[in-house]
C-alpha cells in the first residue's frame, strides 16, 4: 500500500508491502528511504506536529510513540497521511534540470530569480506574544459561537497596543462589513467608517495590530492549519498594516477529550518571506475548486526542500505567536456593528440607563458605543477628543455629557 509522509519538505511517498507494520519498522523504512535517521524521527497523525519548533513541543506529540504499535491500529491505511518531524537537514531528490544550451531552453532573468527563491521557515516571530482583552475576544467567540455556528466564516480588525518589547495586546476587535461562506470570507471594507475606527483608536491610544477570523466546522475536518485562501487573506492584511509586530488570529472548535467541542484561539505572524513574495506578485491569487487547499501556488518555481515546484505547502509560511490574556482598559458591553441586527440609538439608550449608577465616562467606555457615537461628531477634532477622555478616564466635557443624553433620548 502507499502511504503519504508530510514534513517541512513537502508531501514524499512511501510504500509499503505489509499493512500491518509496526511504527518501528516504519520508522526504519523512511530512514531507508527518506534518509532520515531513525532517533530523528517524531511520528504523528496530528497535522499540529508540523508547527511544533522545538524538541519540547515535538516530544508532546505521543500518539505514536509505542515502536510495537501496528500502524493498522492508529488508522492508517493505504492513502493515508503521517506527519514527521526531524532535527537536522537532508537533501531532498529533485527533478533533473538541463543546463541552458542547445538542448535545453535558454533561462532567462525570471528563471535565475525563481532558482534562487528558496522557501524556508522562519523559527522567531517579531512579535513577543499576543495577550487579548478577554471581553473583547469571548465577544467575539460567543457571537461565532452561538449565533453563526462556527458554519460561516468571520473576522474583524484587531486594535491595541505594541509594547518595545514586541508584546502586542488587543483592547477591541473592529468587524467590518463583510460576507462569509464555510471556505470563504469576502470584506466588504467601508473606508468612512474605517476614518472613525481609526480617530476613535488615535483617541485611546491605540492602534491597528492584527487580524482575527474563524474557521468553520467543515475546514476542520481538512488536513492544513491555515487554506490558501486563508494565507494569502492574511498575508494581505499583514502587508498592509506594515506592522512588525503584525498578528493574524485563527479561531475555530476542537473536540476535547470528553467528546465535547471548545473554542479554541491560534496565532501567527506570516513569515516575513511569505509577506516579500506577496509584495512582489509571485501568490497566484485565483484560486480553483480544485485546488488542494493546503498548497499555495506560485506563479514562478521556487524552491523547496530542495525541489523545484509551484505549489508552497501552507505550514512554510506560518511563525507561531504565543497567546496570552488581559483586562484591558474598555468594556464590550454594547452591541457589535456591522451583525445581524442594525445599531441604533434604542441600544444607547438602554446602554446608559443601564450604566447610570458609574460616572459618564465609564458608561461610554465601550469601543462599539464610541463608534455609534462618532457616526454623529467630527471625526478630525470631536472623535479624537472623546476617546482621549475615556483613554485618561477624565471627565467628559458637559457639551459632550448633554449631546450623547440627547441622542439616546432619540432613541
Amino acid at each position: 500500500m502507499l502511504i503519504r509522509i508530510r514534513s517541512r519538505d513537502g508531501l514524499e511517498r512511501l510504500q509499503i508491502d505489509n499493512p500491518n507494520i509496526t511504527i518501528e519498522e516504519l520508522k526504519t523504512l523512511i530512514e531507508s528511504s527518506l534518509r532520515v535517521p531513525f532517533h530523528n524521527q517524531t511520528l504523528s497523525t496530528n497535522q499540529s506536529l508540523l508547527i511544533a519548533k522545538t524538541p519540547p513541543e515535538t516530544a508532546k506529540f505521543t500518539d505514536m510513540s509505542n515502536p510495537n504499535t501496528p500502524i493498522s491500529a492508529l488508522g492508517i491505511a493505504h492513502g493515508s497521511i503521517v506527519y514527521l518531524a526531524y532535527e537536522g537537514e537532508r537533501t531532498v531528490p529533485g527533478p533533473q534540470i538541463r543546463p541552458a544550451g542547445s538542448f535545453g531552453r535558454k533561462m532567462t532573468m525570471d528563471d535565475l530569480i525563481a532558482k534562487q527563491m528558496r522557501i524556508v521557515r522562519q523559527e522567531d516571530p517579531h512579535c513577543e506574544l499576543v495577550s487579548f482583552d478577554r471581553d473583547a475576544a469571548n465577544g467575539f467567540q460567543h457571537y461565532v459561537n452561538e449565533t453563526l455556528a462556527f458554519a460561516v466564516k468571520r473576522c474583524g480588525l484587531m486594535y491595541g497596543t505594541v509594547s518595545e518589547e514586541g508584546k502586542v495586546e488587543v483592547d477591541f476587535i473592529y468587524e467590518p462589513p463583510q460576507q462569509g461562506t464555510e471556505s470563504s470570507l469576502i470584506l466588504l471594507r467601508d473606508p468612512e467608517e474605517e476614518k472613525l475606527v481609526e480617530a476613535i483608536a488615535l483617541g485611546l491610544g491605540m492602534r491597528k495590530v492584527g487580524f482575527i477570523f474563524t474557521q468553520t466546522i467543515g475546514q476542520t475536518k481538512k488536513e492544513y492549519t491555515l487554506s490558501n485562501r486563508e494565507i494569502l487573506q492574511a498575508v494581505e492584511m499583514q502587508a498592509e498594516g506594515e506592522l512588525k509586530e503584525w498578528v493574524t488570529v485563527m479561531v475555530k472548535l476542537e473536540v476535547n477529550e470528553e467528546g465535547g467541542a471548545d473554542v479554541h484561539f491560534e496565532a501567527f505572524q506570516m513569515s516575513d518571506l511569505c509577506v516579500k513574495l506577496f509584495k512582489d506578485g509571485w501568490f497566484e491569487t485565483e484560486i480553483g475548486e480544485e485546488d488542494d487547499p493546503k498548497l499555495s501556488k506560485m506563479k514562478k518555481e521556487v524552491v523547496v526542500g530542495g525541489k523545484d515546484t509551484k505549489e508552497v505547502d501552507n505550514d512554510f509560511f506560518l511563525v507561531v505567536v504565543k497567546i496570552f490574556d488581559h483586562q484591558g482598559p474598555l468594556s464590550s458591553t454594547f452591541p457589535v456593528e456591522n451583525r445581524n441586527t442594525v445599531v441604533t440609538m434604542r441600544n444607547l439608550k438602554n446602554h446608559l440607563d443601564r450604566t447610570k449608577n458609574f460616572p459618564f465616562v465609564k458608561r461610554i467606555s465601550d469601543f462599539h458605543l464610541l463608534l455609534l457615537l462618532a457616526r454623529y461628531l467630527d471625526v478630525n477634532s470631536d472623535v479624537p477628543a472623546l476617546a482621549g477622555c475615556v483613554h485618561a478616564q477624565a471627565t467628559i466635557p458637559e457639551g459632550y455629557q448633554i449631546l450623547i443624553d440627547s441622542m439616546a433620548a432619540s432613541g
